[in-house]
């Protein structure tokens, strides 16, 4: 089971015990603002987005992981990385995110669990380029991408829902672990 300990947070791997937690997380419009068509998620629909990204780790040996407080044991949220096919564009990729709860905003959990993502994916799994796809406006992630020295490489329009989208990237070859 891969693991990744920081000194706030443990990632990891889904529990089924995730799903109720996660499920209230995707239910915030707030959270959602900024995802797909920003429609709030019900329990049904995350179900099955975490059955996605363990199946995205059996096939590509990443995905997300499950952001958990290494105080208190809550589920936090996720990062990690994901095949965005839905931006051909970009493709062949591998992309970082990460989607927390409110009430862990603005405690720079986000970054922690970004870079130790970032260092994952270039010593663990080898990877020399990982790119980010912000939608226009999304300040706080964007706060995070600048905090893991990315760098802009295109503006383009999300395929599906029409918006601005921002695609970042970072060469991890010159990143500092």
């Amino acid at each position: 089971m891969t693991e990744i300990r920081t000194p706030r947070l443990i990632l990891r791997r889904w529990h089924d015990d995730d799903l109720v937690p996660m499920a209230d997380i995707n239910a915030d419009p707030q959270v959602m603002r900024w995802v797909d068509d920003s429609s709030p998620h019900d329990l049904e629909h995350t179900a099955e987005a975490i059955e996605q990204w363990e199946e995205e780790w059996d096939e590509e040996g990443f995905g997300l992981f499950a952001v958990e407080l290494l105080a208190s044991g809550e589920l936090a949220g996720f990062t990690g990385l994901s095949v965005p096919e839905f931006l051909p564009e970009v493709m062949p990729a591998v992309a970082i995110s990460w989607r927390l709860g409110s009430p862990f905003w603005g405690q720079g959990y986000a970054s922690e669990a970004a870079h130790a993502t970032l260092e994952f994916a270039l010593q663990d799994r080898g990877l020399d380029r990982v790119i980010s796809i912000s939608r226009a406006g999304d300040d706080a992630s964007e706060n995070v991408i600048r905090k893991l020295g990315m760098v802009l490489e295109r503006e383009t329009v999300h395929p599906v829902y029409g918006f601005p989208l921002r695609v970042h990237t970072i060469d991890l070859t010159e990143f500092q672990a």
